[in-house]
């Protein structure tokens, strides 16, 4: 239990941190200060909703095991859980993001998408005691940390401008399992390259379209290129 309340606090924070960041970029935005004004907030909103949820799935674990209610009542309020959280996820894709923050907020998605992981673990862990499923969830849970930690840091190059980098302080992951993190984010920004460029036969309605395919599959690779080791 005392872990379960240091993740929620410890999401919370970076939920606060990345805020505070957006607010900054609000400010010191030029030609594209309104369309960046409007990204900032609703990116901030989801942030913020998702460190709410979090704080709120782990204070009922904390009302159940005070007997303030009863496991049935615990186990229906999770199942709640899971539909509003994948709804809350639903909403990076409808944000209109800059070009400069795709990577960044790509890995704020991945980190909520490894939350909601995390916290079916942990049902399974407290519904039918699986001991694994608790060493699993803990596990995520980390790994959601560190995906936003890396969103931070691409949001702040992308805020700052500062997307490139000196061989010497290139963004490099120090490991494997950064490294298929990685491969994890360029996959998913081919994903959109499909969903964006693809009609429902998986075809191309024109010549130029399939251009513009090739073009955003050839900056996902160049992405994946710039940040592996």
């Amino acid at each position: 239990m005392k872990k379960s309340k240091i993740q929620s606090i410890t999401i919370g924070a970076i939920g606060i941190i990345i805020i505070a960041a957006i607010v900054a970029y609000n400010y010191s935005a030029d030609q594209t200060k309104q369309k960046g004004f409007q990204f900032g907030n609703e990116l901030a909103q989801i942030q913020a909703d998702v460190a709410e949820l979090q704080g709120k799935f782990y204070s009922e674990k904390t009302r159940w095991d005070e007997g303030d209610i009863t496991k049935e009542e615990l186990l229906n309020y999770y199942e709640k859980h899971m539909d509003e959280f994948e709804e809350i996820i639903s909403r990076y894709d409808a944000l209109n993001t800059p070009e400069l923050f795709e990577s960044s907020v790509e890995l704020f998605k991945i980190s909520s998408e490894t939350q909601l992981k995390s916290d079916i673990e942990y049902v399974k862990w407290i519904t039918v005691g699986d001991e694994s499923a608790k060493v699993r969830s803990d596990t995520q849970i980390q790994e959601a940390y560190e995906y936003e930690n890396l969103g931070l840091v691409e949001f702040q190059l992308a805020k700052t401008g500062t997307i490139e980098f000196d061989e010497g302080d290139k963004f490099t992951p120090t490991d494997n399992v950064l490294r298929q993190k990685v491969i994890q984010i360029s996959d998913n920004m081919i994903d959109k390259c499909d969903l964006e460029f693809k009609n429902e036969n998986n075809e191309f309605d024109s010549d130029e379209i399939e251009i513009g395919w090739l073009n955003c599959i050839n900056e996902a690779e160049e992405w994946k290129k710039d940040h592996l080791p």
